[in-house]
C-alpha cells in the first residue's frame, strides 16, 4: 500500500485504514482533513500510540491544557491513558498520520 494513494478528495469524517493487526502492535494510516476532536470528548486507550505526521499539521491537547502542535514529518509518543484530543488539523494539505499502538496496559 502507498500510504499516499486511495484518498478520497471529500472526507466528511476522518479515515482510517488498519495496515497492520498483530499481537502486540496495531498500525493504521489515519486521514483528517480539519477534523478535530468534540470538546468534550478524550482519548484515554489501553495502548501507547507512536504517531508521525507524514502531511500537514496538527495540534494535539492534552488534558492538562498543554497542547503539541505537529508538522510534516514530526513524531510523539502518547502513553497510554495519557487523555487527549485533536484540536486541529489542516485541510490543505490534509493530514496523513501514521500510527502504531502497542504495549496494551495488562488491565485491558
Amino acid at each position: 500500500m502507498n500510504l499516499f494513494q486511495d484518498i478520497p478528495s471529500h472526507l466528511p469524517d476522518e479515515l482510517f485504514t488498519e495496515l497492520l493487526n498483530q499481537p502486540g502492535i496495531r498500525i493504521e494510516r489515519i486521514v483528517s482533513a480539519g477534523h478535530k476532536s468534540d470538546p468534550d470528548f478524550w482519548y484515554d486507550q489501553d495502548e501507547q500510540e507512536w504517531v508521525c505526521l507524514i502531511q500537514g499539521e496538527a495540534e494535539l491537547e492534552f488534558q492538562d491544557r498543554s497542547k503539541h502542535k505537529l508538522l510534516t514529518g514530526d513524531t510523539l509518543l502518547i502513553p497510554a491513558h495519557q487523555k487527549h484530543r485533536v484540536s486541529f488539523t489542516s485541510t490543505e494539505p490534509q493530514c496523513i498520520w501514521l500510527a502504531i499502538f502497542f504495549g496494551r496496559t495488562q488491565n485491558a
